[in-house]
């Protein structure tokens, strides 16, 4: 009975583990536009083996870093923002660019994608971060916070660090820039044009 419980539990796991997903991208500017975006079974066990290689939760961030690069890449093919540019003047009035708004709330429900499907071992994803200069200049990104999955080692104890996971600062498709809030929040990160 056991046995066949496992059985039928692991099954499941590898049914949704390669189903399709399908998320909504948001483009032009303060998700002005969406457009939904299908991830194959393919491409999904790329994302899946992909983080799979990682060894430490530094190694994991790393890795984020190019599975939200290769999804938003993916979903360029698909949908107008193949021709987003980092930052917000290399394209500006191309339809299909992607502010930080845009960016933050996509890359936010490309990591809820991977912690959904268990592929997340040291991080949880956590609501978009917004940083301020002047007032009237802000910029979002998406958010980790450290946290291994239970039951973990004593010297891996949950650190409970945020990072930064922002999209914005390069082409679609390239590898996002996954670096510590408090860092991120201090306006440092790529110098962008």
């Amino acid at each position: 009975m056991r046995r066949a419980a496992l059985l039928c539990g692991l099954a499941l796991h590898c049914a949704v583990a390669g189903a399709q997903e399908r998320i909504e991208v948001c483009f032009n500017y303060g998700c002005l536009n969406t457009a939904t975006v299908t991830y194959g079974r393919a491409q999904l066990a790329q994302v899946r083996d992909l983080l799979d290689d990682a060894v430490s939760a530094a190694h994991e961030r790393e890795l984020i870093g190019a599975a939200v690069g290769r999804l938003l890449g993916w979903a360029g093919e698909q949908t107008p923002i193949g021709a987003d540019r980092g930052g917000n003047y290399a394209d500006d009035g191309v339809y299909g660019r992607m502010d930080c708004i845009d960016h933050a709330t996509t890359t936010t429900r490309l990591l809820q994608v991977l912690e959904r499907r268990g592929w997340l071992r040291w991080h949880r994803v956590r609501e978009p971060e917004v940083r301020t200069r002047l007032v009237i200049f802000d910029h979002w990104s998406a958010v980790i916070e450290e946290a291994p999955r239970a039951p973990y080692r004593e010297d891996e104890a949950p650190s409970r660090r945020r990072y930064a996971v922002d999209s914005w600062f390069y082409d679609n498709g390239l590898p996002a820039v996954v670096m510590p809030l408090a860092a991120w929040m201090d306006w440092e990160g790529p110098r962008v044009e």
